[in-house]
């Protein structure tokens, strides 16, 4: 059986991501592998066993591009409303929290927010499907 072990985004600042990888879903360095051109950086918190790897390509000035490809990474919060009121509170810009719905049945409650490098991150609410 296959076991989903980690999903990597390259950065191109790692301070910045690191920062906001804590901040925002209290996510922490679980490993790091340097090396003289490029390090790799897994995050992780206590809520899954599944990280993020930053890889940080030393040097890099330009944007990465994300082509018409990269759809998102999503997070499961207890309280999206909450969540997304300290998230404006620290400048952080997430974009309008959204109800998906089916007829009068709320499938999910949930936010978007943009990394230093333009990735999209999906929070949702803990509720049905998502938790």
């Amino acid at each position: 059986m296959a076991k989903l072990i980690h999903t990597m985004i390259r950065v191109r600042d790692l301070d910045a991501s690191l920062k906001f990888y804590r901040e925002v879903f209290d996510l922490t360095p679980s490993h790091r592998v340097d090396f003289p051109d490029f390090s790799l950086v897994y995050l992780r918190n206590g809520e899954t066993d599944a990280e993020i790897e930053l890889t940080w390509n030393k040097g890099r000035e330009e944007p990465y591009t994300h082509g018409d490809g990269y759809g998102h990474v999503a997070f499961a919060i207890d309280d999206v409303a909450a969540r997304h009121a300290e998230l404006v509170q620290a400048a952080y810009e997430p974009l309008p929290v959204k109800e998906f719905k089916r007829d009068d049945e709320l499938l999910a409650r949930f936010f978007f927010i943009l990394d230093p490098d333009g990735y999209k991150i999906e929070v949702l609410e803990k509720h049905g499907h998502y938790r």
